[in-house]
């Protein structure tokens, strides 16, 4: 049994559904399949200009009958790629014949573990749609949880957790560290505390996502569930979509959560009660401390994911990451790959650099499906604008959140310095300057600075002549560079 298309684009998440739709509209006369391992598959909507190369977005689930005509839609999982004859075969047995091949197929959780198989059932790894109803599902009886992690879904979670003791270890000296500088971070948590002492407890409000699965007649859910262990990424402000609350409703309902600076987690054994587990962490100073909990969440990020064979060997980067090119080409002929699971390897421009995040993951999946188009029409594409600069918009502890260029001096060595300006509970604004221009900005709450700090990057403006006036709060900046 066989398939044939001129362009198959594996994986439901944001960079291959992105993939998929350039590629209808490049090439809406050609046959399109998108293979993905789940029935819900991740699209962009309400895309919002922030700058001119910055934007905004909501991530909607949906289901792979609903995509835009031009997409046919197969669900299944990827077993096999030979590149030398142009077909795939999948867990089924389908032979798919393909004339170009994009790989979106994402990253795996980095989960801990315990090291013993009942312990690792009491952790849970935070990657997709089913993990976190997974947490839904234990938070409703649990009164102490500890958060591993310090990226984005960690954050998220200690901020949003509610009626459970919270016990937040990370490895580094503040919290969010992926993102932000100490000073955010204690912007952050000032904000939390005084936020917690004067505003009155919300009233819980339930929100229930549908899943499609609960739709369909038992059987076919059973079929549906196997089917669909492996959702694709969370997208931003995730957890707006889920209630949780935990089983310990006499808390103060947003209670502050404890953190555990500079610790990481040594062991982990079942509590003589039997119920909790006790956990002993290890500081980086030597001491070790011991706490409680009644199951763990891992959010320490993901790993490219590639667990299928090809005829020839992938040249993979250091992480694990299959090494693409700045068309998105890896080295095997006619295969492509966008999202988590590739590595540019391509210089990286002055002003950007590569995070394993939903932004990204759109634009490189987009990036490939215009360079498939651009050869099998026989024309000639360049590599889009965005990836000379690194952006992300995001969300931490209820603040909107901008990050721009090298944002925390990355790669910068100690060569630059730092404007920051901070109004209490507002806005933090740092910018990364050196030798007088603008490397890199960080921009917390509704600063409207965007735009104003891309074009200063981009454009190289020396600020030298305006000194500690760029960061004036009596001066509008956007009046100097009209």
């Amino acid at each position: 049994m066989s398939r044939n298309c001129t362009f198959l684009v594996v994986g439901g998440g944001i960079a291959g559904v992105s993939c998929a739709e350039a590629l209808t509209i490049c090439c809406p006369d050609e046959t399109i399949l998108l293979l993905t391992e789940s029935s819900v598959v991740k699209s962009v909507t309400n895309l919002v200009p922030v700058a001119r190369y910055l934007h905004k977005f909501d991530v909607r689930e949906q289901n792979v009958s609903d995509l835009r005509a031009g997409i046919g839609t197969l669900v299944d999982q990827l077993a096999y790629v030979h590149s030398g004859e142009h077909w795939v075969r999948t867990r089924t047995g389908l032979i798919i014949n393909y004339r170009y091949l994009c790989l979106c197929t994402g990253g795996a959780a980095k989960v801990f573990s315990a090291g013993e198989e009942e312990l690792n059932t009491r952790i849970i790894g935070i990657r997709d749609t089913d993990s976190v109803l997974e947490l839904q599902r234990r938070l409703a009886s649990a009164k102490d949880v500890l958060i591993l992690g310090n990226g984005g879904i960690a954050s998220e979670l200690a901020h949003e957790l509610h009626d459970v003791n919270v016990h937040w270890v990370i490895k580094d000296a503040h919290i969010s560290a992926t993102f932000v500088d100490p000073g955010a971070a204690e912007f952050f948590q000032l904000a939390k505390r005084e936020a917690d002492q004067t505003t009155a407890t919300k009233p819980t409000t339930a929100i229930k996502r549908m899943r499609y699965s609960e739709l369909l007649p038992r059987a076919e859910q059973e079929e549906e569930q196997q089917r669909s262990k492996r959702g694709a990424a969370l997208g931003p402000d995730w957890h707006r979509s889920f209630d949780l609350t935990g089983g310990c409703a006499d808390l103060a309902s947003r209670a502050l959560p404890m953190i555990y600076y500079n610790s990481q987690i040594e062991r982990v054994e079942q509590s003589p009660a039997g119920t909790a587990l006790s956990v002993t962490l290890k500081h980086n100073d030597g001491s070790v401390e011991h706490l409680s909990c009644d199951f763990i969440v891992s959010a320490t990020g993901v790993q490219p994911r590639h667990d299928y064979e090809t005829d020839k060997p992938f040249h993979l980067a250091a992480d694990g990451g299959i090494k693409v090119d700045e068309m998105m080409r890896t080295n095997l002929s006619d295969v492509y790959a966008a999202g988590d699971v590739c590595t540019a390897g391509w210089p990286n421009g002055a002003h950007w650099f590569q995070m394993r995040l939903w932004t990204q993951a759109r634009q490189m999946g987009a990036m490939a499906g215009r360079s498939m188009a651009a050869v099998h029409e026989g024309e000639t594409v360049y590599q889009d604008f965005c990836f000379e600069l690194f952006g992300h918009v995001t969300q931490l502890f209820g603040f909107p959140v901008v990050l721009l260029g090298r944002f925390n001096g990355q790669d910068l060595g100690r060569d630059y310095e730092l404007l920051v300006r901070c109004t209490r509970n507002k806005e933090y604004i740092k910018f990364v300057l050196q030798q007088g221009r603008l490397r890199g900005a960080i921009l917390i709450g509704d600063t409207d600075l965007a735009e104003t700090c891309e074009n200063l990057i981009l454009n190289g403006t020396d600020l030298t002549p305006y000194g500690d006036d760029i960061l004036n709060p009596d001066i509008d900046i956007e009046d100097y560079f009209d």
